[in-house]
């Protein structure tokens, strides 16, 4: 049996649906916090049972019988992020299960200038302090977030973020393909794997290049001081702490944090992962 946490969500959704191209449906379990989102696959053979990281022995239940848990991080940030995954963790533990997966962040250390990448790291650590086997996906960082910061742009034509460096930009449903690979033995990790990337780093200049070679309108990439980006972001309405989270991306990326290009990725789906010129243009297409 395969358990996947956050199976209603976009990687966890994928990777349920490229599981069950490879392994049969009754092998497959989804710890999910509202079953009803999740009645397409309980039609279709997947077990369904409610998990929520707030109520630990939901979280027993649902990882009942788990040979493989693959834990999808939570969209949460610091404390809140790291209690919700050890209480994750703790009750694999009591479930009994064979060995827990965890969608980690190619950046991914304690000293990271991203919180994300620190909440990564300290969740990594409760994973090895368990004595099960483990195997954190170091996972590219999500090109969704990327076209999150070029929607402004669609409309106006400039890229105006603060400075940044290359990122190695991966698509979700590659990387859901290649998690799949993983869960369904194709592949085995001990521990972190390498970095799960695209095959390209780019910095904001770059990518800016790419959306008029795509579009075929002009884009121009303008570079706004930090300061003057908060200040921007706070008064149309942004947390203070979203804004801050926002910049340390930038930070971490102008460190080269995650500028480190790797063909693993590649090789566990047997094609090149998707360049970002594509997933621009099937985005913006939509």
């Amino acid at each position: 049996m395969i358990i996947v946490t956050g199976a209603t969500g976009k990687l966890g959704r994928r990777t349920v649906e490229h599981l069950l191209e490879r392994v049969p449906a009754d092998r497959v379990g989804v710890s999910v916090r509202d079953p009803r989102k999740a009645q397409d696959f309980a039609d279709r053979g997947v077990r369904v049972r409610r998990g929520s990281f707030d109520d630990p022995a939901s979280l027993v239940h649902a990882f009942e019988g788990a040979e493989q848990l693959l834990l999808v991080s939570l969209d949460r940030v610091g404390e809140e992020c790291v209690t919700g995954h050890r209480a994750a963790i703790d009750a694999a533990v009591k479930a009994g299960v064979g060995r827990i997966l965890y969608t980690s962040q190619m950046g991914a250390a304690h000293d990271s200038r991203f919180q994300a990448c620190r909440d990564h790291a300290r969740t990594e650590d409760l994973l090895r302090d368990t004595g099960l086997p483990w195997t954190a996906l170091r996972n590219g960082f999500y090109a969704a977030s990327a076209l999150q910061f070029l929607e402004p742009a669609r409309h106006t034509g400039d890229i105006a973020l603060p400075a940044d460096g290359p990122v190695v930009w991966t698509g979700h449903d590659d990387l859901a393909d290649a998690t799949a690979a993983i869960l369904a033995e194709e592949a085995r990790f001990e521990g972190p794997t390498p970095p799960l990337t695209g095959t390209a780093a780019l910095d904001f200049g770059a990518v800016a290049e790419i959306a008029s070679r795509v579009t075929g309108r002009s884009f121009t990439r303008t570079v706004v001081p930090d300061g003057a980006y908060r200040e921007q972001a706070l008064a149309h309405g942004a947390p203070a702490p979203i804004v801050d989270l926002l910049l340390s991306i930038f930070a971490a990326a102008r460190q080269g944090e995650f500028a480190a290009v790797d063909s693993t990725l590649a090789e566990l789906i047997g094609r090149e992962p998707a360049t970002f010129g594509d997933l621009l243009e099937r985005v913006w297409a939509e």
